[in-house]
């Protein structure tokens, strides 16, 4: 994994300062820490994992793949997938014109600046390898950190089409990478269930 030039590192420190605020706090390593910036860091994180020589666009883009997200709820779209999926949509849209200025400031170009947006849109899956790098980061944050919330609060058959599409989406490479994540039981069981 590549050390992180200066320009990227202030980037990504101005992304983690606009996802402090997260008003939803996870447990990390016995420290309340806001749910975006942990997505963030993990996101990123994952990308290099995967691809060592990632380019700042993609590590960026999985960076801010959550951006602010809390700002505007789920719930302040319909119920049913076509709201969750409108409302998913348009907050993609939203991450990728926010971290515009604050990739600007850090010293990014107008085109590395639209090749974020275009990443975190997820513009080409499936044909860009790129985009498939930032959505099977996303996709790996899921599994590592929220599919054990999810085991309780779903019915089973619901949940197995969950991890199916959300394993429909990932590149073998990522979907190999789940094996390196630490599960409990119950989430390797679901993992297992779904996907044979």
């Amino acid at each position: 994994m590549r050390g992180l030039s200066e320009r990227l590192a202030r980037a990504s420190a101005a992304i983690d300062a606009a996802n402090a605020d997260d008003p939803t706090r996870v447990l990390v390593l016995g420290a309340e820490r806001p749910l975006a910036q942990v997505h963030g860091e993990l996101a990123a994180a994952w990308v290099q994992r995967l691809s060592p020589d990632a380019a700042d666009t993609a590590v960026l883009a999985a960076r801010a793949h959550h951006l602010r997200r809390w700002e505007v709820p789920r719930t302040s779209y319909p119920e049913g997938r076509s709201g969750y999926l409108r409302w998913r949509r348009d907050q993609k849209q939203r991450h990728a014109t926010e971290v515009a200025g604050l990739l600007r400031t850090a010293g990014y170009t107008d085109a590395e600046i639209d090749r974020v947006g275009v990443l975190i849109r997820r513009e080409g899956l499936g044909s860009d390898p790129e985009t498939q790098l930032v959505e099977d980061a996303a996709c790996l944050v899921f599994v590592e950190t929220q599919l054990a919330a999810m085991i309780p609060r779903f019915e089973r058959d619901h949940l197995l089409e969950v991890i199916r599409k959300t394993a429909r989406k990932m590149s073998p490479a990522a979907l190999a990478a789940v094996g390196e994540i630490p599960l409990g039981p119950a989430e390797r069981a679901a993992l297992s269930d779904a996907l044979t």
